[in-house]
Formats: structure tokens, C-alpha cells, sequence
């Protein structure tokens, strides 16, 4: 064989060596392309960009705690609103049943989630994210000496209790039972803020509050623990509502709740771990 035939055949040989690595390379380089779009696209329909507003409904005593979440929660979904209704948790529940618009609900205790619960308005089972337990709130310096519970069944305190439909009021109750004894407040109040800020006017001397409430009120009282709360402690359960208009912020909200973050938030505001 002449030197230039081998010459050429050799020359055809690299030439369809070339174009079968260039025929590879374009394969691979247009399956990762593709790979790459799928997961960017992937990825990028299972995080939705959030917007719009949300209203929740939430327990007096989760006021503090629910407002810092807030300013984390926009911050960290611009376009977002939080907006709030607090009170007591069996009015919020008998709005929600009457048709409030609203799209997450939670609640100081369980009895007042069944009145949502019940009228199915609910669209996720309600679940406990943290616990509350009672504590006297009296008036800084604690001048009228309380040191237990049976103290403020002394005819010379004026004492201050949430009504017994409220969960504070029912805890209460339930400690006063569990300890036989019988207390004539000068009022009930319609939740626990109210009751509170009794005290926090100087317009009664005590009142049986939240330990979140006492700390969240700083110097305004002084808090007064008691052995018998530790058998009347509420849970606290989060809800979706049903007709909820943005169940979407409403769900990355709840997320957020019971997220790490959110968990520790509800920590430093006094509640305790479901």
C-alpha cells in the first residue's frame, strides 16, 4: 500500500473520530441543558413567589409573639400583609362560624378550636403548637403580700378573672376547683389582655392571668407563680380555614408558626413547648 493512500485513510479515520466526539459532546452538553431547565423549573414552581394579605385570628395572649412574627414573615415574603384580630377565643371562634373572613385561626385551647371545628370550618386538623400556664399578675411590689391562690380569696383583694367561656377563665376555674376553693371576682373579663390591664390601671389588685402576660408587661406588674397551674395548662392549636381567601400566605404563615424560628420566638415570649 502506496505511503499516500495510508496517508489518507488515516486522515478519514481522525476526521470521523472528531465528529463522533463533537456528536457526544453536543448530546451531553443539550441533555444537561435540559436537566438543568427541568430543575430550575422544578424548583422554581415549588417555591411560588407570595403575595397578597392574610387576616388571622389569634388568642389575646399570642399579641406579642404573633406581632414579631409578622414583621419576620413580610420581611421575608415582600408583597405580603399580616393582618390581625385578637380577643378571646370563643368570640374569634363564634365570628368564624358566623362568617368572618379569615383564613387562619388559633386558638388558646381546644375547647374553643371544637366551636370552629365542629361547624367544620376548618380545611387542615388543628394542630398544638404551644402551651400556655397561669400566673397572679399583682401590682408591682406585690404590696398585698400574695404568695398562692388561696390569697386572693381574701374579702380584702379586689380580683380580677377572664369570663369562664375564655380559656384563662376555664384554666382558671380549673385550678380553683382542683384546689377547693371559691373566688368572687370583682369582674370577668372578656379575655386576657382585659383582665390584665385591670391590674396594670391599679383598678384591681390581682388578677389570674398568662405567664406570657406577665412577662410581656414588664415592670406594670410583678408575676406570682402558683403549683396548682401546672394542672390547668392550655394548648394551643392553629388552623387553615376553609374559605380562607389566601390559603397559600395563609399556609407559610402556619409554617412559619411552627417553624424553629417561630418556635423560639413563642419561647422568649414565655410559652411552653407543645
Amino acid at each position: 500500500m502506496t505511503r499516500s493512500v495510508r496517508r489518507t485513510r488515516r486522515t478519514l479515520h481522525l476526521a470521523g473520530a472528531s465528529v463522533a466526539a463533537l456528536l457526544a459532546l453536543s448530546a451531553c452538553s443539550s441533555s444537561d441543558g435540559s436537566s438543568a431547565k427541568t430543575k430550575s423549573d422544578t424548583s422554581s414552581s415549588a417555591s411560588p413567589k407570595l403575595s397578597g394579605s392574610i387576616t388571622v385570628f389569634a388568642a389575646a395572649s399570642l399579641k406579642e409573639s404573633f406581632t414579631t412574627l409578622k414583621a419576620d414573615f413580610e420581611k421575608a415574603h415582600p408583597g405580603t400583609t399580616v393582618n390581625f384580630s385578637f380577643g378571646g377565643s370563643d368570640t374569634l371562634a363564634a365570628q368564624i362560624t358566623s362568617g368572618a373572613p379569615a383564613d387562619v385561626f388559633a386558638s388558646a385551647s381546644p375547647k374553643t378550636m371544637a366551636i370552629v371545628t365542629d361547624k367544620k370550618d376548618n380545611a387542615t386538623a388543628p394542630a398544638t403548637f404551644v402551651r400556655n400556664q397561669l400566673e397572679i399578675a399583682t401590682l408591682p411590689g406585690n404590696p398585698d403580700k400574695i404568695s398562692s391562690l388561696k390569697d386572693l380569696t381574701k374579702s380584702s383583694l379586689k380580683v380580677v378573672l377572664c369570663d369562664k367561656t375564655v380559656p384563662c377563665g376555664a384554666a382558671a376555674q380549673k385550678a380553683l376547683d382542683a384546689s377547693k376553693l371559691k373566688l368572687t371576682p370583682v369582674s370577668y373579663e372578656e379575655d386576657v389582655k382585659s383582665a390584665l390591664n385591670k391590674v396594670v390601671l391599679k383598678e384591681a389588685d390581682a388578677a389570674v392571668v398568662y405567664k406570657t402576660d406577665v412577662k410581656a408587661a414588664g415592670s406594670k406588674v410583678e408575676g406570682v407563680e402558683f403549683p396548682e397551674s401546672a394542672n390547668a395548662i392550655n394548648d394551643y392549636p392553629i388552623t387553615l380555614l376553609k374559605d380562607a381567601p389566601n390559603p397559600a400566605v395563609a399556609k407559610a404563615f402556619i409554617a412559619l408558626v411552627q417553624s424553629a424560628e417561630g418556635q423560639q420566638v413563642l419561647t422568649d415570649a414565655g410559652f411552653l413547648k407543645p
